[in-house]
């Protein structure tokens, strides 16, 4: 279980240009060591993200949702 300890950064994303969001925050997983974890804030469901998560990190990544809407979602990424 990811406590807040293992939370390592907040990226909210809603100021980012759409161009640069998805290699920002894979930039940030790929940074984390096993265990640790970092939250991603967006304006609406990054459910489609996960999927890329799904291709990318080869099931080795927790995915959370610690807020889900209806103006904020937040979902905590766990490196495995």
């Amino acid at each position: 279980m990811t406590t807040m300890s293992d939370v390592r950064a907040v990226l909210d994303v809603r100021s980012l240009p759409c161009t640069t969001r998805r290699a920002t925050i894979f930039g940030m997983f790929d940074a984390l060591e096993s265990g640790q974890a970092f939250e991603i804030v967006n304006d609406h469901d990054p459910a489609p993200l996960r999927g890329h998560f799904e291709a990318r990190a080869d099931g080795s990544y927790d995915w959370t949702y610690v807020e889900a809407g209806p103006r904020e979602w937040r979902v905590r990424t766990t490196r495995g």
